[in-house]
C-alpha cells in the first residue's frame, strides 16, 4: 500500500526540483524528506529520483507515480470535502492569496458579500503575485488563488488544479503628458519600438504579457526601470523615464497629472484573471462558496473590456 503522505513528498519534489525546497514547503527537514523518498522507492520497487545538477529529476518511474499522484490527492480533496459537507454547516477558514488589483477588483468584494452569505465563512487573505499564489495552493499553503495566465503557468489541463474563469481586462498605453502620441484616440504598440520602456520585473507576470505585446509588434522592448508598483510605474512615466503598458484596473481612481492613458489599438495585451484550486476541493462546502462569490464579483465588478 503506498502511503498517501510519501505521494505528497514526491509531488514536492516534483514541482520544487530540489529536496531542499521541497522540505521548506513542506515544513519537513530534507533528511525527512530524502527518508520518505527513500520509503516510497521501497514501497513501489522502483527508483523515483536521480540527481540532476544541484537538483533531482523523475525517472520514468517517478513520472508515472506522479501522474497517478494527481488524481489521487484529487480525490482525497473530493473526499474530505464530502465529509466536511455531511458533517453540515460552512464554518470555518479559507485562505486565499491574491495579487493586489485582484484584491481590489474582486476579492474585497466576494469578501464582504460572505459576511451575508456565508457569516460562518472566514476569509484570511494574502498578497502574492500570480506566478507564486498557484505554487502556494498546491504547497497546501492556501486554499484559493486569485492569479492570472503566465508564461509557464500550469496548463488548463493540468490535473493538480481546479478553476474558474473570473475576467479579463486589456493593458493601456501610459503615456508622459506632451508626448508625440499624446492626441492619439488609441495607441500601437509598434508606434512605441523606439521608445524607453518601464516594466514589472522578470517573473511578475505582466511583465509576461508586456513583453509578448512588444514581440507581437515586432521588436524587443528597451527596458530602462522595473518595478512591481504600477503607481511607481505611473510616477517614473510622469516625469518622463519611459513608457508602459498598465493593467486597465492597476490606476483606476489614481490621480495621474503627469500622464495619459490611452487604449492599445488592435487586439491589446490582456491579462486573464482566474481563481483556482486543489482539485477535488471545489465542492468543499467552505471553498464552493468563495468561488461562488468571487465569480458574482467578477460578473459585476471587472474592468471594462474597452
Amino acid at each position: 500500500m503506498i502511503d498517501t503522505r510519501r505521494l505528497r513528498t514526491l509531488r514536492a519534489v516534483a514541482d520544487h526540483r530540489t529536496v531542499t525546497a521541497a522540505a521548506a514547503v513542506l515544513y519537513l527537514t530534507p533528511s525527512a524528506v530524502s527518508q520518505q523518498l527513500a520509503a516510497l522507492e521501497a514501497e513501489v520497487g522502483h527508483q523515483l529520483l536521480v540527481r540532476d545538477g544541484r537538483g533531482v529529476r523523475l525517472t520514468a518511474a517517478g513520472e508515472i507515480l506522479v501522474a497517478h499522484s494527481s488524481t489521487v490527492l484529487a480525490q482525497l480533496e473530493r473526499a474530505e470535502a464530502e465529509l466536511a459537507a455531511y458533517a453540515g454547516g460552512a464554518a470555518g477558514t479559507v485562505t486565499v492569496v491574491s495579487f493586489a488589483t485582484g484584491i481590489t477588483t474582486v476579492l474585497a468584494r466576494a469578501m464582504a458579500a460572505l459576511t451575508l452569505s456565508s457569516p460562518g465563512i472566514r476569509v484570511r487573505v494574502r498578497d502574492a503575485e500570480g506566478d507564486e499564489s498557484l505554487a502556494m495552493v498546491l504547497d497546501g499553503h492556501a486554499d484559493v488563488a486569485v492569479a492570472v495566465e503566465y508564461r509557464g503557468a500550469p496548463r488548463d489541463d493540468d490535473q493538480r488544479l481546479s478553476r474558474v474563469a473570473l475576467y479579463a481586462e486589456p493593458f493601456d498605453a501610459v503615456l508622459p503628458r506632451g508626448h508625440r502620441l499624446y492626441d492619439c484616440e488609441r495607441v500601437r504598440v509598434e508606434d512605441l519600438a523606439d521608445e524607453y520602456w518601464i516594466s514589472p520585473y522578470p517573473g511578475n507576470p505582466c511583465h509576461d504579457v508586456v513583453t509578448l505585446a512588444c514581440e507581437l509588434a515586432g521588436f524587443q522592448p528597451r527596458v530602462a526601470h522595473s518595478s512591481d508598483d504600477f503607481r511607481a510605474v505611473a510616477a517614473l512615466v510622469g516625469v518622463g523615464a519611459g513608457v508602459a503598458l498598465v493593467p486597465r484596473s492597476a490606476l483606476r481612481g489614481v490621480h495621474l497629472p503627469d500622464v495619459v492613458i490611452r487604449p492599445v489599438a488592435g487586439s491589446p495585451a490582456t491579462r486573464r484573471v482566474f481563481a483556482a484550486v486543489r482539485r477535488g476541493a471545489e465542492q468543499h462546502p467552505l471553498i464552493r462558496p468563495v468561488l461562488s462569490e468571487l465569480q458574482e464579483a467578477a460578473a459585476t465588478a471587472s474592468p471594462d473590456a474597452d
